[in-house]
């Protein structure tokens, strides 16, 4: 957990960062504010990344968990808030550890929205689903997380998590984005939505864990991937 730390401390105070910026900047912060959150997203953990010796299947690995969890969101399309991706990168967070849980998250974000269309909300679901699974990844030894409950009920948690943090997206391109009255509005009318990413985690998590887990975990072992 040590070795993490650090890294972590600094994208989340690249996004704290973020967040003043935009309160700033106001109409002007869109370009920079997804600048600076695709710093906080990527930057750290490339540094973390570019320290350890990775073999270049540990690279394809990574490559190809983020493409699926990619093109996962394809077929949930017409289904807001309904998609396999968080479950996904959690699982591979649980098996492969946090820095690679993290950087599938955001590079699932990256890539799928090639299909569904780049913006200013791009680094936010980047910085979203990379935290997901570099928090699986953190806990992932604790006792609780190595229960089936556990495990679903972190799903659901981060079904949540991930639609506040795209809230605050939403909230800073609005006039009087700190208005707490604004602020109640915006996080009330996305309960629903929210709450459909959370029962789907649980959904896709009760269907996948159990295969995905065995699977990947004699990849690991068998050929050392991520060690």
């Amino acid at each position: 957990m040590a070795r993490i730390r650090f890294p972590v401390l600094i994208a989340l105070g690249l996004f704290v960062g973020a967040l003043a910026l935009s309160s700033a900047l106001k109409d002007r912060h869109y370009l920079l504010l997804s600048l600076v959150l695709l710093c906080a997203a990527l930057l750290p953990m490339f540094l973390r990344l570019e320290r350890r010796k990775l073999e270049p299947r540990d690279l394809v690995l990574l490559a190809v968990l983020a493409a699926i969890a990619a093109v996962s969101r394809i077929p949930f399309a017409a289904l807001p808030s309904v998609k396999p991706v968080s479950a996904i990168v959690i699982l591979s967070a649980y098996v492969f550890g946090a820095e690679a849980g993290f950087l599938i998250g955001a590079v699932a974000a990256l890539v799928s929205n090639l299909y569904f269309g780049q913006g200013p909300w791009t680094p936010w679901q980047m910085f979203a689903w990379g935290m997901a699974g570099l928090t699986a990844g953190w806990l992932r030894n604790t006792r609780w997380m190595r229960t089936r409950p556990g495990l679903l009920l972190f799903g659901f948690v981060w079904g949540f998590l991930f639609g506040w943090i795209m809230n605050i997206w939403y909230l800073i391109g609005l006039p009087d984005a700190f208005s707490l009255g604004l602020v109640a509005t915006v996080y009330a009318s996305s309960f629903y939505f929210d709450l459909a990413h959370a029962l789907s985690n649980v959904v896709f998590l009760s269907i996948l864990a159990g295969g995905w887990i065995k699977v990947l975990e004699r990849f690991r072992k068998k050929y050392g991937l991520l060690r």
